[in-house]
């Protein structure tokens, strides 16, 4: 199947191509990764992201909306479509690639901080995923453009339903201007949060209600680990070059 079907019944499409085991290669939002049914389906190893429409856009030719047309600069019958990507259960060369970063945990573990509520460190860019770190990371979800199942593992998703947060503290919500709502919530939302840091972050999202510390709030995040095999035959590679 080759198909760009419609995104409010991507869900329902995706788990029928399951079920009667086809092979497949549709469109989607970019969010789809969050949707709990197909996040599922990524950790399993039963769907991954293709390879494709570069900078998330995608051009199609639809001559039936031709005021979409006149609306850009593109040909007649041209529509642009931002946050899209191919999702598919088809083996491509991509998916096998390595990724090689030259960061470092060991050298700059500032660059990393914790989670309150998870025992994973923060990642903000895949490029700047340490190789030199065994624990989980929070990754985003951009990361599964160049994921690799026998480089890292998936763990979860950092969001409720998708992992057991490790605390659980009444916060206030703030506004996006840092002040307070007179609302209040439990374990911010249910995501991953970290110590706001006033040099990296604008504002912070959450106050703890009963220390008064700051809190940012972290957008989705990816919680995978490295596999050790990798590592252990990227080394023997090098050493065999050397030689």
């Amino acid at each position: 199947m080759v198909t760009n079907p419609p995104f409010s019944l991507f869900r329902e499409y995706v788990a029928q191509l399951v079920k009667y085991d086809k092979k497949f290669l549709i469109v989607a939002h970019q969010n789809c990764i969050t949707y709990k049914e197909v996040f599922s389906l990524i950790k399993d190893k039963k769907l991954w992201l293709g390879y494709g429409f570069k900078g998330g856009a995608g051009h199609f030719i639809n001559y039936h909306y031709e005021d979409y047309a006149t609306a850009s600069d593109h040909r007649e019958g041209m529509i642009r479509v931002s946050g899209v990507t191919w999702v598919t259960n088809l083996t491509h060369k991509k998916r096998n690639e390595i990724l090689e970063t030259i960061a470092s945990f060991a050298k700059t573990p500032e660059k990393y901080p914790k989670y309150d509520n998870y025992d994973a460190i923060n990642v903000d860019k895949t490029i700047e995923i340490p190789l030199d770190y065994d624990g989980i990371m929070g990754v985003p979800i951009t990361f599964l453009d160049k994921h690799n199942p026998k480089q890292f593992e998936i763990v979860a998703l950092g969001i409720v339903g998708s992992v057991d947060f490790t605390c659980n503290k009444k916060m206030e919500v703030l506004d996006k201007f840092g002040n307070s709502t007179g609302k209040f919530t439990f374990n911010a939302k249910g995501t991953l949060y970290r110590k706001f840091d006033p040099s990296t972050d604008k504002t912070p999202a959450f106050k703890d209600c009963e220390s008064g510390e700051l809190y940012s709030s972290i957008y989705a995040r990816i919680l995978i680990r490295k596999i050790a095999e990798v590592e252990t035959l990227r080394k023997a590679e090098q050493e065999k070059m050397q030689t």
